[in-house]
């Protein structure tokens, strides 16, 4: 990770444990983040099930209470139920401890603020700003709260919340039989009781607790391969699969196939909007496919493109107040009604609604999308050399439609491209979509040799 100026990246701060999360950086950054909330406030942190989660959580709960917060322990639980409990029961902010979809040697922190939304980039910028000049907090022992209040029900509260948010009847009745793997995670917390709460049988792998989980964390199409067999073995209505902290679903039909998120999002957004009758616009990173704004055009909503990152997508909804959802294509859908944050079972209980309401298989939803060859690449490199080779691809590809809120995403009749550098990682990341194969050969050639002319230089 190599921590310079900047802590945060898209979505907290994340690194290796032991060699990058030390227990002095840790320390360090909880008094931070304790002297950035005022003396007094109140502090939910919750965990998922990491290697080293027990170690941080022990070092960040006792600095914290060392900097004048009360703290309360959730436990193990979800991001997004975590993120619930901080905004409906009066909590001034929350830190959850997890690194969501990187590798099992990472760990991470992740800061809420009072609105159960992680705090904005500014705020990160307060934070790093008290980390490195190290104008922390010092309060007078006699004021401190010297305890950790164990505050159960976090997990309970955030599925109750769901099911008011979709119609359980109809749900019940269609007896849906479906597959959820929650990496060995703390989404077996929540996820298989909402699907019981919802007459769903569910067919649970991965299921155990583990730190080296079955499969990696992150759901794609390549990682769900073992996965996406069992769901049509088992003859399951569609599989979900979640990330490590449970605030990301990727959904795979009957017949075993895999479906990036912006696919899923696209179709829930359609949902929203016929059978809810909700209005507004959607927001969503430049990741996502151009599928997404031809698909919503014909219903009348618009689409707004923001950088990649919940954490973005979340304030910009906020701000705007006329959202109708917000995603990602990795997975992460918002839901404004209930929360304006990823959350994978959320998206589980709605994609559930809109199964039973359309009478149809998931299968025969997803077909009725455009079919596009996809590719995902990623380069390791620092990002001084990423942001040079953004600039010579913003001049390969000048004639055509460009938007540049993070990296370069091109857009063209036949296909879309997007090369910009990883938030949470040293890599150059490339994603594309065409109409057909040779299409997206052809340009990955133009963009890999631009990588290849500026490493080599």
């Amino acid at each position: 990770m190599g921590f310079l100026k900047r802590l945060f990246g898209t979505d907290g701060v994340r690194g290796v444990i032991a060699s990058e999360l030390t227990p002095l950086f840790i320390a360090k950054l909880a008094w931070a983040i304790g002297s950035y909330f005022k003396e007094g406030s109140r502090i939910l942190v919750g965990y998922d099930y990491r290697a080293g989660g027990d170690a941080i959580k022990n070092i960040l709960m006792g600095v914290l209470v060392l900097s004048g917060v009360k703290v309360y322990d959730a436990g193990y639980t979800p991001t997004p139920a975590l993120q619930y409990a901080v905004k409906t029961e009066g909590f001034d902010g929350g830190v959850m401890i997890t690194a969501s979809h990187n590798p099992p040697e990472y760990n991470g922190i992740k800061v809420i603020g009072p609105h159960g939304v992680e705090v904005g980039r500014d705020e990160e910028r307060v934070i790093e700003e008290i980390f490195w000049s190290e104008k922390f907090r010092v309060i007078d022992w006699r004021s401190a709260v010297w305890s950790v209040e164990k505050y159960s029900g976090v997990n309970d509260l955030y599925v109750k919340a769901i099911l008011e948010h979709v119609d359980k009847d109809i749900i019940v009745k269609k007896g849906f039989k479906v597959l959820v793997d929650p990496v060995n995670n703390v989404g077996v917390f929540t996820t298989p009781r909402l699907l019981r709460e919802l007459g769903v049988k569910p067919v649970v792998i991965n299921g155990d607790l583990n730190y080296e989980p079955t499969r990696p964390p992150e759901p794609t199409p390549e990682t769900l391969s073992n996965t996406a067999q069992v769901v049509k073995a088992c003859n399951c209505d569609f599989g979900v699969a979640l990330d490590g902290d449970a605030d990301r679903s990727i959904f795979i039909d009957e017949q075993g196939r895999v479906y990036w998120g912006d696919r899923s999002a696209v179709l829930l957004a359609k949902h929203l909007k016929l059978y809810k009758n909700l209005t507004g616009k959607v927001y969503t990173g430049v990741s996502s496919s151009v599928l997404v704004e031809d698909i919503l055009r014909s219903l009348g909503v618009e689409v707004i493109w923001l950088k990649v990152g919940s954490v973005d997508i979340a304030h910009a909804m906020m701000r705007a107040g006329d959202a109708l959802c917000g995603f990602e294509e990795n997975g992460g859908f918002m839901y404004p009604p209930h929360q304006f944050v990823r959350d994978g079972a959320m998206t589980l209980a709605l994609f559930l609604e809109m199964l039973a309401t359309s009478g149809r298989r998931v299968s025969e939803l997803f077909s009725e999308l455009p079919e596009y060859y996809i590719v995902k690449k990623k380069y390791p490199m620092s990002r001084d050399v990423a942001v040079r080779i953004i600039d010579l691809v913003k001049e390969e590809f000048k004639s055509e439609r460009l938007i540049t809120v993070d990296g370069v995403k091109v857009i063209s009749r036949d296909y879309w491209v997007l090369v910009r550098p990883s938030g949470t990682e040293p890599l150059l990341r490339v994603m594309l979509e065409a109409k057909s194969e040779e299409i997206a050969k052809s340009i990955l050639e133009r963009v890999e040799s631009i990588i290849k002319e500026v490493i080599k230089s």
